[in-house]
Parts: C-alpha cells; sequence; structure tokens
C-alpha cells in the first residue's frame, strides 16, 4: 500500500512579480500561462499556529500562494519516496534501464575456478621446461567426454606445427576454454594455454606467448623474463565470493550491471518497473505540422517531453491532445491508469485554463499550487483520486475512493515546462522508480547573472574550460560584466536566450543553473541541474542521465 505523500511545512511565501525584462513577457497566447493577478504580490496575513501541518489548499482559480524552488523540489523528492516500489523479475534481456529490487548477489564465485588471463604457456616448477601436449584436447565441458583423464603427451613434434593438427578437435592447441578439468600438470612441464582456459592442478604460472622462447629442437620452454608464482592466473573467487552484494538495491540496471549479473550466475533479475506516465497536451492554439499561422503556434512540448521524460526512466504513453477542454481534461485525469500525468498548459488562471478547475471538480489534493521560480512558476503538483475497486458495492456505492496517480502541470511556454520537468517532475519520477535523489552539484558561473528580486531563477548553461575566449557561438551569454573567471578552470556560461518561451538557449544548453534571487557575481559557484539526455539512454524505446 502507497503511504500518503508527506507535505509537512511547505514554507509558502507570497508570489513576487515578474521581473521587467524580455525573458518574461514573452509574445503569444502562452502569456497566460506565465502571467498572474497583480494583487498576488501583495503581503499575506500570516498563518495562525495550529497543532498539525496545515492540509494542501484545495485547487481555486483566484489567489494562489507558492512555495519556494527549494521546497517544491524537496516536497516532490518525498512524494516519489513515499511511494510503494513494487519488485517484478525480468528476463536479462528486457531488464536494461530499470532499478534493482533487491541487491544483486552473487550466485557463484568469480570467476568459479582457476583461468589463464593470458595466450601463453601453463607451467610447474622451475624451468626449462618439457613441452607437453594434453591429453584429450578439444573436448568441451559439460560433453560427458573424459576429456583431461590421463597424464599429458610428450611434443616429439613440431609444436608450432598447428597446421597438422585436427582444427575441430583442437589437438596441438594446448587447454582451450571451455573445455573440462585438463588433468594434473607434472613438475616441470608446460602446456599450451588460452586465454580464459582453465588451469591445470599443481601449476604454478602461465607464460605469456611473447615472453617465451621454444627450443624445438630439444622440446623445451625457456622464459625471457622472470616467473614470479601465480603470474597471469586469475584465481577462483578473485572478483568475489558466492554470496557477496555486487550491486545495492536501488542501483540503475546499465549494461555493465546486466554482464556482472550474466557472469554472477543471473538469467532474469528483480527490478522495479518503470513509472507509467501520460502526457496530456492542452491548448486550442497548437499545430503538429506545418508553419505556425492565423494565431495558432506548433506545438513544441508534444515532441520534447516524452522524450525527456522517457530519458528519466518512465515508460510514457503517446501524447494526448485535448486542446481546451474541460470535459475531455476531467475524462482523461479520472480514467489514467498511469503513475504519473503530466499535463501542458492550462495551469495559470486564463479564462480557458482548466486544470484548476478540473482538480477542484474531481476532488484531487494539490500539494504545490505555484513556485517562486523563473521561468515556470504557474507549475502545480498534485495526487488525483480514483475510485476504489478493491471496495464492495456498498462501499462504492458509497463512494469509496484510493490514491489515484501524480499529476505535475506544467505551463504552457517551452522553457518554462522544462523549469516545471526538472523541479516536479524529475525528482517525483526517481522515486517512483526506485532511484534515489540526484546529487545535487555545483559548478563556477562565469560571469554576472541577473536574478530576481524574490524568486529563484533557472538559467540555461554550457560547460566551459578556459578564459572568455571561448563564450558559445550563436547563443550568447546572459549581460554580465564579460570579465570572464581569468583562468582555465571549468566554468559554465549562461545563454542569453533564456525567455519562458525560448527553446534557442536550452537546445544548446548543458543544464540549467539555479541562480538564487538577486542574482550572483562572476566566480560564484552555483547549483546545476543536468538535463535529462535521450540520447544517453539507448535503452529507453529502443534507441539514457
Amino acid at each position: 500500500m502507497e503511504r500518503p505523500c508527506p507535505t509537512g511545512d511547505s514554507g509558502e511565501a507570497p508570489r513576487s512579480p515578474s521581473p521587467d525584462h524580455s525573458a518574461d513577457t514573452a509574445p503569444g497566447r502562452h502569456d497566460r500561462h506565465e502571467r498572474r493577478h497583480e494583487h498576488e504580490h501583495l503581503p499575506q496575513p500570516p498563518h495562525m499556529p495550529t497543532s498539525a501541518p496545515p492540509s494542501p489548499s484545495p485547487p481555486t482559480r483566484g489567489h494562489r500562494h507558492s512555495v519556494s524552488w527549494e521546497e517544491a523540489r524537496a516536497l516532490a523528492v518525498r512524494c516519489g519516496r513515499a511511494a510503494a516500489v513494487r519488485g517484478g523479475r525480468i528476463p536479462l534481456d528486457g531488464a536494461l534501464g530499470h532499478v534493482l529490487a533487491e541487491p544483486l548477489v552473487a550466485l557463484t564465485d568469480l570467476p568459479s575456478f582457476d583461468t589463464s588471463a593470458m595466450d601463453g604457456w601453463v607451467v610447474s616448477g622451475p624451468g626449462p621446461w618439457k613441452i607437453r601436449e594434453p591429453a584429450g584436447t578439444g573436448a568441451k565441458a559439460g560433453t560427458g567426454s573424459k576429456a583431461g583423464a590421463g597424464s599429458e603427451k610428450s611434443a616429439d613434434a613440431d609444436t608450432d606445427a598447428d597446421t597438422d593438427t585436427d582444427a575441430g578437435s583442437g589437438r596441438g592447441m594446448g587447454i582451450l576454454a571451455g573445455q573440462s578439468a585438463p588433468a594434473a600438470l607434472a613438475d616441470g612441464d608446460a602446456v599450451r594455454i588460452a586465454t580464459g582456459a582453465r588451469i591445470p592442478a599443481d601449476a604454478n604460472a602461465v607464460i605469456r606467448s611473447e615472453h617465451a622462447h621454444v627450443d624445438e629442437t630439444r622440446g623445451l620452454l625457456h622464459a625471457q623474463q622472470r616467473v614470479l608464482p601465480g603470474q597471469d592466473i586469475r584465481p577462483r573467487g578473485q572478483e568475489c565470493r558466492a554470496g557477496d552484494q555486487l550491486m545495492p538495491a536501488g542501483a540503475l540496471v546499465t549494461p555493465a550491471v546486466l554482464g556482472l549479473a550474466a557472469a554472477a550466475g543471473y538469467d532474469a533479475l528483480v527490478v522495479v518497473p518503470r513509472p507509467r506516465v501520460d502526457v496530456l497536451v492542452l491548448g486550442d492554439e497548437l499545430l503538429t505540422g506545418g508553419l505556425p499561422h492565423d494565431g495558432l503556434i506548433r506545438d513544441a512540448l508534444g515532441p520534447m517531453i516524452g522524450p525527456w521524460l522517457r530519458a528519466l526512466g518512465a515508460e510514457v504513453s503517446a501524447p494526448q491532445r485535448l486542446g481546451d477542454d474541460a470535459a475531455a481534461l476531467r475524462h482523461a485525469l479520472t480514467t489514467s491508469d498511469a503513475d504519473l500525468v503530466v499535463t501542458t498548459g492550462g495551469t495559470a488562471a486564463g479564462p480557458v485554463d482548466h486544470v484548476h478547475p478540473v482538480l477542484a471538480e474531481i476532488g484531487a489534493e494539490l500539494l504545490v499550487d505555484g513556485v517562486a521560480v523563473r521561468p515556470g512558476h504557474p507549475m502545480l503538483l498534485a495526487r488525483l483520486v480514483k475510485e476504489n475497486a478493491a471496495a464492495g458495492p456498498s462501499e462504492r456505492r458509497s463512494g469509496a475512493r484510493g490514491e489515484g496517480p501524480y499529476l505535475v502541470g506544467l505551463p504552457g511556454n517551452p522553457l518554462a515546462a522544462v523549469s516545471g520537468l526538472l523541479t516536479l517532475a524529475e525528482p517525483l519520477l526517481r522515486g517512483l522508480a526506485g532511484r534515489g535523489p540526484q546529487v545535487p552539484y555545483r559548478a563556477v558561473v562565469r560571469d554576472e547573472v541577473h536574478g530576481h528580486p524574490q524568486d529563484t531563477r533557472l538559467v540555461p548553461v554550457v560547460h566551459r574550460v578556459g578564459g572568455t575566449a571561448d563564450r558559445p557561438e550563436g547563443n550568447g551569454y546572459d549581460g554580465g560584466s564579460g570579465t570572464g573567471t581569468g583562468s582555465g578552470a571549468e566554468h559554465v556560461v549562461p545563454l542569453r536566450f533564456s525567455g519562458p518561451a525560448m527553446l534557442r538557449g536550452i537546445a544548446a544548453a548543458d543544464g540549467l543553473a539555479v541562480v538564487p534571487p538577486g542574482g550572483v557575481r562572476s566566480g560564484t559557484e552555483v547549483e546545476i541541474l543536468d538535463l535529462p539526455s535521450a540520447s544517453a539512454m539507448p535503452w529507453s524505446e529502443g534507441c539514457f542521465t
């Protein structure tokens, strides 16, 4: 059973007015997703103290408070972690990109027997060594053959005459990988061995082919370098012993983890299924093809949000384009069986912004209603309700209801939507997928970055190493003094195209810099939010951060 999302003290603060610059005044009907009523910046009466944290307010269409960016993100983390983590067994070939629901424990020693780390000669005792040919070479383990039983044969013939051997049987090639246990090696003997082949009993070293000299006339092997006991032998259990924990629960299943699991004896893994996400695109003004015309604009969020959600580890349905239709939105929200519903647009208080009224109508729990961040302040986080299918007939008739999917409402402007994606959806999805919160990192920002008087600002940046000469071409930088850091240290450079309706900056960016209220000076360290990269997740929809 899922636990309720712990809201706690939300740290609510009055909404601040938008700064007076073009970044927050982009033209177009999507302005309604970034603007609020003028009275919303007025001081509000303090909350009266209570014995318990206040419940989230029901969705309303008028006056609303916004929480700080830090609190909104922390609440999304808590909501994701409060969700019940369920596990299921999936074959190895389908587990890529999932998260381990339980620790990966070695089922066998690795390696499970002593093996040769190199092609060369396996020897016993001091040299020079008499070259031998093992009996039964070429027999594979598990075939029922008695290969390896008996003593080695003397190599009276040319030891390099591989052309005279039976390629099918492997005779003359020595001990090969995949053969059953070879016979014990007598003191003073040497036998050819391939990388990965099983080491005979009583052998004490492997001499690499390039470090060996064969006296064909006398049938002797000489070492050209000092031979150390155990050299180029991978002993049993060198990497792990059966029962060792190889990876903890919560680890992402990468290609390397798949290989490790296979080597450790697994055919399937117990993983957390990817969270399922429905995407609802709102707005009558949106086109799906062609050039903008007659007041209509292209939908930039439908093609962008789905791949980014997949890069965050989710399974995403095809976007549903609902227009400005309150009935269609209500139906989509009340019938979704996803873990998360993401809406784009309609989160403000305009005449056709239906998200808040519909959430109020269906009795949703509004957890975050506006965030003090620019761009993206009209974002929201809610918990939907659903009819309790497990309840009995009488309970269903009386209206028994349970917790449904989470909903993240993104503003309609593209960069504002990306802000909401990384502020609310990304930390929530990490919890739903069984992954821990992303560890924040900081970097020095070059040049002064202007901030909002009261709100956090998220600014597209690129990573650079060097001085001022390496400014990103074509996208500029966000004002500032231009003095740079004056060193060759790694830093980030803010990009100029950072308005809420702009995609040019985010398309060139490596991440978003978290700029506190009031801005920062050149050389200041700021937190960086990495952008999810669909190209880095080839296991998402057949193509991972």
